[in-house]
């Protein structure tokens, strides 16, 4: 197989590493935590929520979840696209559950990092670009339009905008670190990956060219005395046969088949010196 279309083979398998059952647990888990804190800012900071609001915006994370349980095989394996398309989806919900929960006032803001940073482990770098520049313009617009964060006497709570800034500048930095980083160890691992898959390859094959080898110098012992006595009847016959054209011919034409045969053995002994996949296996 050409090493091109090994690599393209590689890449296409990389792309579908993410079972959708993995999505669909992390979405759970998403969603218990997300709910418990709503509860805990009702019951216990008394806080007066958009509940309704909150709800709808928690449920769309539920349905979500329940039509890819129910429409999608259990092993499935998500696309670039399918994958592209889960953590933008949940990308989304999570600034619009921040949009009903006083913006970058609410200290769960921070969780906007999450997507990003997992997509620059999973995605190609233009989906990982599309989907930060969507949070940063989304934490920019959510530091002044949103819903205020109120006490049960119905005092807001705001913190002051310096804070404000600084936290949009911490996300936003925060964002873009982690994301390079996970980047560049995830190229590595992958770089390994190849590596790892290259000389496995190279493996195998020099394995498969040592049984051909023991194969090859087994059938030329046991071919050759054979052979030997094939070429030198002939060649008596032919010494014979000099007067009688026809079988002369006959006579060479065995001579001359004995020594293809001897050279096909040769050359099937010598199959594995010039074998490009070895010559490019990693050191």
């Amino acid at each position: 197989m050409p090493e091109s279309a090994v690599t393209v083979s590689r890449d296409n398998q990389r792309s579908r590493w993410i079972k959708l059952s993995t999505t669909i647990l992390l979405r759970w888990v998403a969603i218990l935590g997300q709910s418990a804190a709503v509860l805990v800012a009702v019951q216990f900071y008394n806080l007066r929520l958009e509940l309704e609001l909150i709800i709808f915006a928690i449920g769309i994370s539920v349905a979500g979840n329940l039509v890819a349980m129910f429409v999608f095989p259990k092993n499935e394996r998500l696309s670039e696209k399918q994958n592209t398309a889960m953590i933008l989806f949940d990308l989304l919900q999570l600034l619009l559950l921040l949009f009903f929960t006083g913006g970058l006032n609410n200290p769960f803001a921070v969780l906007v990092i999450a997507p990003v940073a997992i997509s620059a482990t999973s995605l190609p770098v233009r989906y990982t670009l599309s989907l930060g520049v969507i949070a940063i313009v989304a934490v920019t617009l959510l530091a002044n339009y949103n819903y205020p964060l109120l006490t049960e006497q119905g005092f807001i709570l705001r913190v002051p905008n310096i804070f404000i800034f600084g936290n949009w500048t911490a996300i936003v930095i925060s964002m873009l670190f982690l994301s390079f980083y996970s980047r560049k160890v995830t190229v590595e691992v992958n770089d390994m990956s190849d590596a790892l898959f290259a000389t496995q390859m190279a493996l195998t094959r020099e394995q498969k060219l040592t049984d051909l080898g023991g194969v090859v110098a087994a059938a030329a012992h046991e071919l050759g005395t054979p052979l030997a006595t094939i070429k030198l009847a002939s060649s008596e016959l032919m010494d014979e046969l000099k007067d009688k054209k026809e079988l002369l011919e006959d006579a060479i034409l065995i001579r001359d088949q004995a020594d293809r045969c001897r050279d096909i053995l040769q050359s099937m002994g010598q199959a594995g010196k010039d074998d490009q996949h070895m010559r490019n296996a990693p050191a």
